[in-house]
């Protein structure tokens, strides 16, 4: 629209923060030597201070300035930026007594400080601070908050002597003027100006804060030049006549080099300029010349006149003056202008005029004037001017923030509470300080209990103490729901006047500020500030007044001039109609909009209400202001091109901010961000309205159908279309305004923490729109939040770093920069644009309820991002618990996929990712959220969905199988899982999906289900995976052998599950020597014997691999030799083939070892796994002789361990003591013997000799082996043989005995042996040697060890030292002697007998 936008009318955005006021710092001092004034003895006042690289892009001040209010003898002094958020930036410093003067604060900048100047009723201060730039460079600004200037105050010495000074009542101050002046001189010495009581001016200067000096004081007077003495001190002064009506009403100063010029307007309506170097008064000016003059002003003191100074480089110094006159006031604008012999005048660039009554303060550049007044209704009026173009005399408005409503409208369908509490807590409408005044003045508690409360524990306290005193004073036990309502009404209607008149008190403004350098002006309040931006054409025509809109110059708005008189009458129209609505009416648009229902029929039926109710005519007026428009078709489509901020390309993501130039904070404290956000606001709230009234205009133009009016019927098309385009426009403003006013919600850090995982899964978090929540001071609205977090970056970018963006501008104009930033920021919000941002920002935030709301109010009407909406209201849903409905979203989004930009960056594939469609890969990131989140049931849902999309991508679906596998199975849906896993077309996870099933039905011990499923094609599969389980695993704690026994049982396999029971059996002796694991043992070989026998015999055979085999177990490390070399593994094994038979015997050397290890436990570690023989020894050692005889019969072993392992008991009996004849018992129970005799005479020993001796007797073998074994190990002891012994072995070989006594040196046995046996030989008691026929010529052949007995006889002979030997010697010789004689008879006579 219009090129000269800025010198339209403004509005002020206030910047007043929702959170508790910050605490100010406390400086208190009492200047000695001054006698307290009244504190109210001069009004309150504010001002501001503007550094001078304010607008310097790369400067430490950039964007800061200073601001103060007194009141009574206190300033409150506060830094602003708009960049960073300022640390300790507010304190509050009493001169107890002493009150300051009205503009009594003056800040001037030198270059390593910051000097404030202060002057009351009765001292002058001075107070140095540390400049900002020296505590900060500019660059190193990264953080959003760092320390303020005012940091260090509390370091100051206010007592130093050098930084204050008592005003000396001579000359004195004067008591009728408040005006004062302050600078710093080039050579460090503070200067202040006061008005004398004597009339004139006089000068205080006290010496550099550096270098020691005397104050001294210089007084200004217009006569000639000489020194008197004063008491006390000793000025320079300049004496003459002089009156009253010299006395300055206003002073200013103007500095140079090394002189400063004071100009001084005297109630006397002259203009003074002084020298104060030269203490000269060059000029003095009568204004009276320059404004229109009555005898009675002349004659009356001006004490209403103000005067401001203005200097620009290039133009010069500027002197604005306002003359006050009783219901009149006139602004004169000066240049000084300066002649040869430093002769000064003023030259008149304008007068301007204006009708308001009281003026309260005013601002000069070199080219406006800003002014602010209150009216005769004491409301606050604000107006500039820019004196140089306006020769009309026009004064731009200021649209000012208006007060709340005076009364709230509770519905009777409405709780008050609630209506009151949202009205109050509205952002925007009451300030935080003004509701805590209320709430101490309603509660009638001290100052201090509603201090530093947070918006949220405002609002409870506020609701107590309104509820607290509406409980009092219900007296009645009952009363009526219309009395309590009535009640609660009137309570809460009490209350909110109270916050009705601290809003009214706290906003009233006490002074413009205006920076010179950023061109931004501000209006100080009581409690804040705000600031004044301009006005956009639509939103200034609208609000303007009808008799300034009648003078707007026509030309201004568009080139062409028709058009341009055509959108004035139209929007004269549009006023016409939102003047006449009334609440009633204004509510049906409201709620058709929240409601979402067409706006266009709440149109209508406000039309038809305003009809009915029209008893002032509007609707002729509208008709006749129509009929003055020449094409309302063009101008309804101009008007709504200028409020449309749709875009048709998405605007390009935040490039990375600048360091160097410093842009990183640009705008980015909590200031900027609510002055930028209020103005979104404000422009929403006035658009809005312009397009209802539109809206409803559009109506009475298709209601009226009149062909003039609508320039003919072939643009009733047109109209409709229009009036379609009206619809959306005023939907989105009021989403942007309800977004503006919707406050943005505590999270908790661990909502973060898991918004975060979300963000990470969806591969989001690392999006400019999603860094972490910032800690404010007050709870943000989500737009706020929303410009703080990520559009304030896009928008800064944009303005700077574009390639047409004018990067190598470093001055900042706020008026320009405020209007583009928020020009750029409503495409941002805007719901129709591409750009997807907010959303993002706001789920980011974890703002879901606010999100939801959104979306709901987003949903009917528009048709952008609609996947990207249904997939946020998804995570919406997620969050709060809503499953399904989150899954609804997430599918009906699937089908936006690859048309939206969100949603294409959503599936932005990974590194190394495989690349599918747009919609797996959409599908794809959403499951991993629903498991992350653990919705198995969902993933299932959305996978199945998803496989329907890759019906020819076989890998898509090996994947999708695979997640609803696992989901199925984490449910414990088996038969789901197997299905799943039977489908999956891809034979690697298939066997991962086999492995898994099988493992955790295992541990669920759900092994039913695993045993039945079919498992078609898969047989080998399972057997494989549960083998190796199985051969990899604890035995004792997992039962796959178990499993794999009934899984071959289930399938009528009884050679392989014999052959997995006896592996079992196997493994138990080698791995678990426990008597549990013993048990098992034989267990699994009956268990593997019952299945060989339901086979034919032909094939009831297995096979075991060899013995020493090792089993490939999985994740097994590999072996290696002695020097670190891996060692090759064997490639053919040997085979073993195992029948029935061999089963059996195995079965029965289970059955024994678990004997012995019940008999001892000890046995354990060793009996698992050992061989026959070694069992049979652990028998024998263990005294189970009968269990080692059955043992040996089974393995066909001989029986000789056990003999001599008895003998060696009952040898050890025989020579152990009692002890051991008690141990004996235990070991001989366990033997079953043939006939136990329990008398008395019967020991242990007995019996163990009886026990050998009925195993002899029952176990015969061959050769007399086992006798030979007993006597062996008998004798070997040196255990004499017991008779049964001898007598049963002379029976067997009688022979074999006698070598044996030979062999152990027994040679009296031996030769008692020989004599019996020769005896025998002959006849005599040849029974006993087992000889049937003893010798005779008849009778078989006999025989003799001749050997042996020859061995005798020389043992015999060789040993004749003892004679006892030689005896023996002599009869075993005679015996033999004897022997061959009867045997040469026996031999003749059997040969005779043959012969």
């Amino acid at each position: 629209m219009a090129a000269g936008l800025a010198e339209r009318s403004c509005l002020e955005l206030s910047a007043a923060a929702r959170g508790p006021p910050r605490r100010p710092r406390e400086v208190v001092f009492s200047p000695p030597g001054t006698a307290p004034l009244p504190a109210g003895r001069y009004g309150d006042s504010a001002g501001g201070f503007c550094y001078q690289e304010s607008a310097q892009l790369a400067a430490a001040t950039r964007n800061r300035f200073v601001r103060w209010t007194t009141s009574g003898d206190t300033v409150e002094l506060v830094e602003e930026s708009l960049d960073v958020n300022l640390l300790n930036n507010t304190v509050r410093l009493r001169i107890q007594g002493c009150p300051f003067l009205p503009g009594g604060v003056h800040i001037c900048e030198v270059q390593s400080h910051l000097v404030i100047l202060l002057i009351t009723g009765q001292t002058v201060h001075r107070l140095l601070l540390p400049h900002p730039a020296r505590m900060y460079r500019s660059e190193l600004i990264t953080e959003c908050q760092m320390q303020s200037v005012f940091t260090d105050i509390s370091k100051i010495n206010f007592r130093d002597p050098s930084n204050y000074y008592v005003i000396p009542s001579v000359p004195g101050l004067a008591s009728s003027s408040v005006a004062s002046a302050a600078w710093l001189s080039s050579e460090g010495e503070a200067l202040f100006a006061l008005p004398s009581a004597l009339g004139g001016i006089f000068v205080l200067k006290l010496p550099p804060h550096d270098a020691p000096g005397a104050v001294s004081v210089v007084e200004l007077k217009q006569s000639s030049v000489m020194q008197r003495f004063l008491t006390g001190w000793m000025p320079t002064a300049i004496r003459g006549d002089c009156g009253p009506s010299d006395l300055p009403i206003s002073l200013s100063v103007h500095c140079l080099d090394h002189d400063a010029f004071l100009f001084a307007l005297c109630q006397d309506h002259k203009l003074r300029m002084w020298s104060y170097k030269d203490q000269m008064c060059l000029m003095v000016a009568d204004l009276l010349e320059f404004m229109p003059v009555s005898r009675d002003l002349r004659l009356a003191a001006g004490t209403g006149h103000r005067l401001r100074l203005a200097f620009s480089q290039s133009l010069g110094l500027y002197l604005g003056v306002y003359m006050h006159a009783p219901k009149r006031g006139q602004f004169c604008v000066f240049q000084l202008v300066s002649t040869e012999s430093n002769r000064y005048s003023l030259d008149h660039i304008s007068s301007l005029f204006s009708s308001q009554e009281t003026l309260v303060d005013f601002a000069l550049t070199s080219a406006e004037i800003w002014a602010l007044w209150h009216n005769e209704e004491n409301q606050t009026v604000v107006k500039y001017i820019n004196f140089e173009q306006n020769v009309a005399g026009q004064w731009n408005q200021v649209f000012v923030q208006p007060l709340p409503e005076e009364e709230v409208t509770v519905r009777h369908d409405q709780d008050p509470r609630e209506t009151y509490l949202e009205y109050l807590f509205m952002p925007g409408r009451f300030t935080n300080a003004a509701i805590q005044k209320a709430l101490q003045i309603f509660s009638e508690e001290g100052s201090e209990t509603h201090m530093d409360l947070t918006w949220d524990e405002l609002k409870k306290e506020v609701t107590l103490a309104v509820e607290s005193e509406f409980q009092g004073s219900v007296t009645e036990y009952e009363c009526s729901p219309e009395e309590f309502w009535q009640l609660q009404v009137e309570f809460w209607s009490k209350f909110y006047a109270c916050c009705l008149q601290y809003q009214e008190a706290l906003s009233r403004p006490l002074a413009l500020h205006l920076n010179p350098y950023t061109s931004m002006v501000c209006l100080l309040k009581k409690g804040s500030l705000s600031f004044l931006v301009p006005c956009s054409l639509v939103d200034h025509l609208y609000l303007l007044s009808n008799e300034h809109l009648l003078t707007e110059d026509d030309a201004a708005i568009f080139d062409d001039l028709e058009m341009s008189r055509d959108v004035v009458c139209l929007v004269q129209c549009l006023r016409l109609i939102g003047e006449s609505i009334s609440m009633e009416m204004a509510f049906i648009m409201e709620m058709a909009c929240s409601r979402l229902q067409p706006p266009e029929k709440a149109a209508e039926q406000i039309l038809e209400d305003l009809i009915a109710n029209d008893t002032e005519n509007v609707m002729e007026d509208i008709h006749s202001k129509l009929q003055e428009i020449r094409n309302p078709i063009h101008a309804i489509g101009a008007l709504i091109r200028e409020m449309d901020y749709e875009t048709d390309a998405d605007m390009e993501r935040a490039h990375h901010l600048n360091m160097r130039m410093n842009l990183t904070q640009l705008y980015g404290s909590g200031t900027a961000v609510n002055v930028v956000c209020w103005g979104v606001c404000k422009i929403a709230t006035i658009r809005f309205l312009i397009c209802r009234d539109l809206l409803i205009l559009q109506q009475l133009l298709l209601r009226l159908g009149d062909p003039m009016v609508l320039g003919g019927g072939q643009l009733f098309q047109s109209q409709q279309d229009l009036l379609h385009r009206t619809s959306p426009l005023l939907l989105s403003y009021y989403l942007i305004r309800w977004a503006s006013q919707c406050l943005a919600s505590d999270v908790p850090v661990d909502t973060l923490e898991s918004n975060l995982q979300h963000l990470s899964v969806l591969e989001l978090a690392d999006t400019t729109a999603l860094t972490p929540h910032r800690l404010v001071s007050g709870p943000q609205t989500i737009v706020e939040l929303f410009f703080q977090e990520v559009a304030r970056k896009h928008i800064i970018s944009r303005l700077f770093l574009q390639p047409n963006a004018s990067s190598a501008e470093t001055s900042l104009n706020w008026p320009h920069l405020i209007t583009a930033i928020v020009t750029e920021f409503l495409p941002l919000l805007w719901p129709s644009n591409p750009g997807f941002l907010f959303p993002e920002c706001l789920v980011g935030s974890c703002q879901y309820t606010q999100l939801q709301e959104y979306i709901r109010l987003l949903q009917p009407w528009c048709h952008v991002n609609m996947g990207s909406c249904c997939f946020m209201m998804g995570r919406c849903y997620l969050v709060m618990g809503e499953g399904h409905k989150a899954l609804d979203c997430f599918c009906q989004a699937a089908s936006e996929v690859g048309r939206e930009e969100f949603l294409d960056r959503l599936i932005q594939p990974e590194e190394g990712e495989m690349v599918s469609t747009p919609r797996l890969q959409y599908y794809n990131k959403v499951l991993r959220l629903l498991d992350m989140v653990g919705l198995p049931e969902l993933v299932i849902q959305l996978a199945t969905l998803a496989i329907m999309e890759s019906a020819d991508d076989w890998r898509s679906q090996a994947t999708l199988r695979t997640c609803i596998f696992k989901h199925h199975l984490d449910l414990g849906h088996n038969s789901e899982a197997y299905v799943a896993l039977t489908q999956n077309p891809d034979p690697s996870r298939q066997l991962d999906c086999l492995r898994q099933l099988v493992v955790v039905l295992c541990e669920r011990s759900q092994l039913q289900d695993l045993v039945e499923f079919p498992y078609v094609n898969l047989h080998n599969e399972v057997v494989g995976i549960i083998e190796s389980h199985a051969r990899a695993v604890d035995l004792m704690t997992h039962n796959y052998y178990e499993l794999l026994y009934a899984f071959h049982i289930y399938r009528h396999n009884y050679r392989k599950a014999g052959t997995v029971m006896f592996e079992y059996g196997m493994r138990l002796g080698r791995e678990v020597r426990t008597l549990r694991g013993l048990q098992k043992q034989g267990n699994c070989f009956l268990a593997a014997i019952n299945c060989l026998r339901l086979i034919r015999p032909e094939y009831a055979w297995i096979v075991q691999p060899a013995s020493g085999a090792v089993y490939e177990r999985p994740g097994a490390s590999p072996k290696r030799s002695h020097d670190g070399e891996c060692t090759a593994v064997p490639t053919t094994r040997q085979i073993e083939i195992l029948e029935l038979e061999d089963l059996e015997r195995e079965c029965v050397l289970a059955r024994i070892r678990l004997t012995l290890v019940q008999h001892d436990l000890s046995t354990a570690a060793v009996a698992g796994n050992s061989t026959p023989e070694e069992t049979v020894a652990l028998l024998v050692r263990a005294g189970l002789f009968d269990t080692a005889i059955t043992l040996c019969q089974t393995f066909k072993l001989p029986l000789t361990p056990i003999f001599e392992g008895l003998t060696f008991k009952c040898i050890k009996l025989q020579l152990g003591g009692e002890a051991a004849q008690a141990e004996a018992w235990d070991w001989l129970a366990a033997n079953q013997l043939s006939s136990l005799v329990t008398t008395k005479e019967s020991s242990a020993t007995d019996e163990a000799w009886r026990l050998l001796s009925s195993y002899l007797e029952r176990y015969p073998s061959q050769n007399s082996l086992y006798h030979r074994c007993v006597i062996n190990k008998l004798l070997a002891h040196g255990i004499p043989l017991p008779n049964w012994l001898i007598n049963s072995y002379k029976k067997v070989d009688a022979a074999e005995l006698l070598r044996l006594y030979l062999n152990y040196d027994l040679l009296e046995e031996a030769v008692d042996l020989v004599l019996e046996y020769v005896d025998a030989v002959l006849g005599k008691g040849h029974q006993y040697f087992g000889i049937e026929f003893p010798l005779s010529a008849t009778a078989p052949m006999v025989w003799l060890p001749y050997t042996a007995i020859d061995q005798l006889l020389q043992a015999l002979r060789e040993s004749t030292t003892n004679h006892y030997n030689v005896v023996l010697y002599q009869k075993l010789h005679d015996k033999m002697e004897d022997y061959q004689q009867k045997v040469s008879v026996a031999t003749r006579d059997r040969l005779y007998r043959r012969n």
